[in-house]
This record gives C-alpha cells, sequence and structure tokens, in this order.
C-alpha cells in the first residue's frame, strides 16, 4: 500500500471521530456542518479534514467545521439543495450538479476539454474559473474554491472496450451534465443519469452496466466489487466546487470570510495532487483486485465522435467567448 493511500485511509478514519462527532465547540465558535458523497477513504474527505483543521487554527478557533463524508447528509442534489436553503453549511460534490442553477458551468465538463492538469489549473484557479464560479450566486450558493473529481474512465460488467464502437447499447451512469448525457447518447450508449450515492447499489443490481469515474474514486468507492472491465478513456475531466450557502458567508466578519476562501483554494491544489500521486497505485490496485484494464484505447475514435457535436451545442447557446478562452490556454 502506497505512503498517499496510508495517509487518506488513516486520515479518513480517524477524521470521522474528530469532526463527524465533533467536539464541544467554545462559546464563541461558529459551527459549520461540511457534507460530501464521496467515502471515507477518499481525498476530499482527507482534504475536507485538512481544511477543517486549518479553518480552526486560522481563525483562532471562532470558526469549528463538522466533516459528514459517504452521502450521509443526503445525496448530490439533496446536499446542494440543503445548503441553499441553509440547513446545511458547505458541501462539495462535481461540477455537473451545478450546472442545472449556473448553465455557463457545463463548459467545464466537455469531452476532451482539457489537455492535462496543468490546462485544467490555470482555468479553475484563474479569470475563467471566477467568473464560472460567481454564477453560483444567484442561487445563494458562494463558491469558495473548486476542487476536483478527476480524469473520468469508463467502467462496466459486459465487456472490454477498446474503442468507440464498444460501447454501442450499454447503460452507463453518468451525471446530469448536459454535456455528458449528449456524449454517451452519441457514442450510442444509454446515458443514466443518478446521483452518486446510489451508484453501487445499481451497478449491483445491474440496473446500469457500468459507470464513468477517476481511477481513485473507483478503487475508494470498491467499483471493482461490481465492475470487471475499465477503460482509460480519460474522455472528461470533473471539477468540484466546494460551496457555502451565500448568506451565512455574507453574514461573517470579512476577516474569517478571508480564512474560508483562501483555505479553500490553499487545498484545492493540494485535494488536486493528492489525486495526481494516487492514480498509479490506484489502477494497480484495481488491478489487483482482478478488474481488467484497457489502458491504451482508441481515445481519438471517441473524440471524433463527440467533441465537434457537443461544442457547437454548448455554443448555440452561450456562445463561444468562454469556450474559446479555456481552449487558448492549453
Amino acid at each position: 500500500m502506497s505512503l498517499n493511500r496510508r495517509h487518506i485511509l488513516k486520515a479518513g478514519s480517524a477524521g470521522i471521530a474528530l469532526f463527524a462527532i465533533g467536539r464541544p465547540a467554545s462559546a464563541q465558535a461558529t459551527v459549520m456542518r461540511f457534507g460530501h458523497p464521496h467515502p471515507t477513504s477518499d481525498s476530499w474527505q482527507v482534504a475536507a479534514l485538512q481544511f477543517a483543521e486549518k479553518v480552526k487554527a486560522k481563525s483562532g478557533g471562532k470558526l469549528e467545521i463538522q466533516v459528514f463524508p459517504n452521502g450521509s447528509l443526503g445525496s448530490d442534489p439533496q446536499m446542494i439543495s440543503a445548503v441553499r436553503g441553509g440547513t446545511l453549511d458547505i458541501t462539495l460534490t462535481g461540477n455537473p450538479f451545478f450546472t442545472g442553477m449556473a448553465p455557463k458551468l457545463n463548459v467545464l465538463d466537455l469531452p476532451f476539454l482539457f489537455s492535462s492538469r496543468a490546462h485544467a489549473a490555470k482555468v479553475l484557479d484563474g479569470a475563467i474559473g471566477d467568473g464560472l464560479r460567481k454564477d453560483l450566486e444567484g442561487s445563494n450558493l458562494k463558491a469558495l474554491a473548486t476542487w476536483e473529481v478527476g480524469w473520468r474512465n469508463l467502467t462496466n460488467s459486459r465487456r472490454p472496450i477498446a474503442n468507440a464502437n464498444d460501447i454501442k447499447g450499454l447503460k452507463i451512469r453518468t451525471t446530469p451534465n448536459p454535456a455528458h448525457v449528449q456524449a454517451f447518447r452519441l457514442l450510442g450508449a444509454v446515458p443514466t443519469p443518478m446521483p452518486f450515492t446510489e451508484l453501487f447499489t445499481a451497478l449491483e443490481t445491474k440496473t446500469v452496466d457500468g459507470q464513468e469515474n477517476p481511477v481513485t474514486l473507483i478503487l475508494n468507492a470498491k467499483f471493482f466489487e461490481v465492475q470487471k472491465h475499465l477503460s482509460l478513456t480519460r474522455h472528461a475531466f470533473t471539477s468540484a466546487p466546494l460551496v457555502m450557502n451565500k448568506g451565512k458567508f455574507d453574514a461573517l466578519a470579512p476577516d474569517l470570510q478571508k480564512v474560508l476562501t483562501e483555505t479553500a483554494i490553499e487545498m484545492a491544489a493540494a485535494q488536486r495532487k493528492m489525486n495526481e500521486d494516487a492514480e498509479g497505485s490506484s489502477l494497480e490496485a484495481l488491478k489487483k483486485a482482478g478488474m481488467q484494464a484497457v489502458e491504451n484505447p482508441d481515445r481519438d475514435s471517441f473524440s471524433k465522435i463527440v467533441t465537434e457535436d457537443v461544442r457547437k451545442e454548448f455554443v448555440g447557446k452561450f456562445g463561444s467567448d468562454v469556450l474559446d478562452a479555456i481552449v487558448k490556454l492549453a
């Protein structure tokens, strides 16, 4: 087991006791609840716990954050709704679950958009990312920073996927993002959007044949128990806004607002690095667990079918400015 993997497991299990159960807060502390759908062994949990520790230290104990992983406070859409309504303070989930409120965010989920992690970071951490995050404020969400899910890869229980033809007819769980749904329809698959919290059961019962997520999350969510085939398609890179109820954020003193935003941005870089460092060991662990991996599928066969049409759909709705700006940064 790699050092990074051991760190994730240790921090995940320790963190639940420390933050999800919680310690008595000081009389002056503002206590906030932070929910996310990923397992305790995932980088989201490790980074969330570190975020909570740093925020408490930097705020001098004025802010305390309790972390609730594994969908214990609801599905992706339920937690977003709870943050908007103020019954939950902070949540973290994939960008596709926010595009119904801020449709231009859909640009980040266009297939084969990012050439590298460095390209994605330039977009997410720069002026383009700032503008896209601001679009969420009309839905009473303050996006503190953008973390990541990572490079999406295909798994299924029926057959190896070496090229675009192999996916035809497969029922694939997707996010609700229009770009994801359109891309899989173009490939001849049957896209089936559903929350992440429902996915393992859907795979186990064969309600869907497969799904697409980074190898780190495929491992941490134990999808290898119900999926035989893995194909490293890397067909999209998924970001993850870390959002807070805007009213509650605005009510904080400016120095505490600064603590939250600066720490969220700091942890965005750290969380992405955790995923990057764990990719190789996660792939090896999946193969050792019995998954059959196609490590070099014909990615061009996928790209030729989906890229142009999906981009045309986006440009038709929102114009080409933001897409052109992202491509220029490649």
